[in-house]
């Protein structure tokens, strides 16, 4: 007996063209997927550092890793167009090698294949291999990038995309989040790659952006400042009480700085003999910038110009406070206090539980510093916090609750909170709440109900036991 075919078509022309256009695009597959693991591993740094060194393929990578955006739209059009075409002509081959269920077979081949061969053990490789595989993928990924029909293809299909999802989208990245930076100092920190300080530090710098002037400045009613037609001697006496080397100077009011006077100055006034003089005659220019200003940007300019105090100014012109250099170096590196400065966080703790804090710590201060988490708003300040809650003035006694704290007012001066108390109160879930609050219903009606049936048990038995004693007397009365 003569033994049947085992395919159910013989292989042609064209399914030998298929075969071999599959295999091709299986290594492709393969190359692309070691190239864009590898391009978006390598760092800027490390990029440019194998470009300084002259190694083949460096300044191609180089060129690839500033610029991302570039590259990266087309090498994923490429990557999805040969899957996708691979799949398809994986099913037409073994749809005409072995019939219906060939196509069947080809999905779960064509899965377990490139999964292993496209996906796992060539990414994996790159991460093993990351500046060998980025150096080798560089020259090949620029020239797809600079092809301009694939370029332009790659766009067309983000034009597209723009139109189904409306929005100004992301130029260049960012491919790594601040949130992600700061993941990665607290698992450095857990493994004790990094120890506290550290930890501390690099989120210092990294919240060190979002922050500014207002956030950081001496607040105008905590101004120490001096009429400019004071006496050289009196500025003197409030220099040496305030511990100040700088003091603004005031022409009008609080709204008009003329400038600042330093102790120096004052100093070698009263040297010689000119302690009488207005001090005025010892302003020096201050610089003004708006309270908006990022903080990061002043002490640059602070560097530049050598500069170490500035009048902050309010959207409206007038003063919002001063802001120093210490001011923001101790946004990094926390509070510096010298053999001069009473030291005070702003925060005492309650032996009967609570703190008590500054009306004018910050809330992210708080929220650092406390097992707290208050919400933030239009306000800097706790005290703000307050107020915003309130709606009015606050007065001594009041009290705010918000998720999980209740701050009550200690103490004001004039209109400004100066004290208050901090507790923890425990956070409710509201639907916890109904819940519990229709099972305590539930339990008054079951009560109720009981107390009613009792009643109604108790009268029947009353009106029984008179039944009785009526048919008694009347069967003495009969008798």
């Amino acid at each position: 007996m003569s033994g049947g075919p085992i395919l159910a078509v013989e292989l042609n022309t064209v399914d030998i063209a298929m075969a071999v256009a599959i295999v091709v695009l299986i290594i492709i597959s393969i190359a692309t997927a070691v190239a864009e693991t590898a391009l978006v591993r390598i760092s800027k740094a490390k990029a440019s550092a194998l470009a300084d060194e002259g190694r083949p393929g460096g300044k191609a990578l180089a060129y690839l890793v500033e610029q991302p955006e570039r590259w990266l739209n087309a090498l994923l059009l490429v990557v999805l167009f040969c899957q996708i075409v691979q799949a398809s002509l994986t099913g037409v081959l073994f749809g005409n090698l072995f019939g219906p269920w060939g196509v069947a077979a080809a999905i779960v081949a064509n899965v377990s294949v490139m999964y292993v061969l496209a996906e796992t053990a060539p990414k994996t490789w790159a991460i093993q291999h990351t500046e060998r595989a980025a150096l080798g993928a560089a020259r090949p990924v620029k020239w797809l990038a600079d092809f301009a029909p694939l370029r332009g293809l790659a766009k067309f299909f983000i034009v597209i995309t723009n139109v189904i999802l409306p929005g100004k989208g992301l130029k260049e990245g960012p491919y790594v989040s601040e949130e992600e930076l700061l993941a990665v100092a607290a698992e450095a920190h857990e493994s004790a790659a990094i120890d506290q300080d550290e930890r501390n530090l690099i989120e210092s710098i990294i919240e060190f952006g979002d922050t500014v002037v207002r956030e950081v400045m001496v607040p105008r009613p905590d101004m120490v400042t001096v009429s400019h037609d004071f006496r050289v001697a009196d500025v003197m006496e409030v220099v040496i009480l305030n511990g100040y080397s700088r003091i603004p100077v005031l022409g009008e009011g609080i709204d008009d700085v003329i400038g600042l006077v330093f102790a120096k100055d004052l100093m070698r006034a009263e040297r010689d003999g000119r302690e009488d003089e207005p001090v005025r005659n010892l302003v020096r220019p201050a610089k003004a910038v708006p309270e908006t200003k990022p903080v990061a940007e002043l002490l640059r300019e602070m560097q530049a110009d050598k500069f170490h105090m500035a009048v902050v100014i309010d959207e409206h012109g007038g003063t919002a406070g001063v802001v120093t250099l210490e001011d923001l170096i101790e946004e990094l590196v926390g509070e510096i206090v010298d053999e001069f400065d009473a030291a005070d966080d702003g925060v005492e703790h309650i032996p009967t539980g609570g703190v008590r804090i500054k009306g004018s710590l910050s809330v992210d201060d708080a929220n650092d510093q406390l097992p707290v988490d208050l919400p933030e708003g239009d306000y800097d300040t706790v005290s703000g916090l307050v107020l915003a809650e309130l709606g009015r003035m606050a007065a001594t006694g009041d009290t705010v609750e918000v998720p999980g704290a209740r701050l009550t007012v200690e103490r004001v001066q004039g209109r400004r909170i100066m004290r208050l108390r901090i507790e923890q109160i425990e956070i409710v879930d509201p639907e916890a709440a109904d819940t519990n609050e229709k099972g305590d219903r539930a339990s008054r009606r079951d009560r109720d109900e009981k107390a009613s049936r009792a009643q109604e048990a108790s009268t029947a038995q009353a009106a029984a036991a008179a039944d009785q004693a009526e048919s008694a007397d009347i069967s003495e009365g009969a008798s």
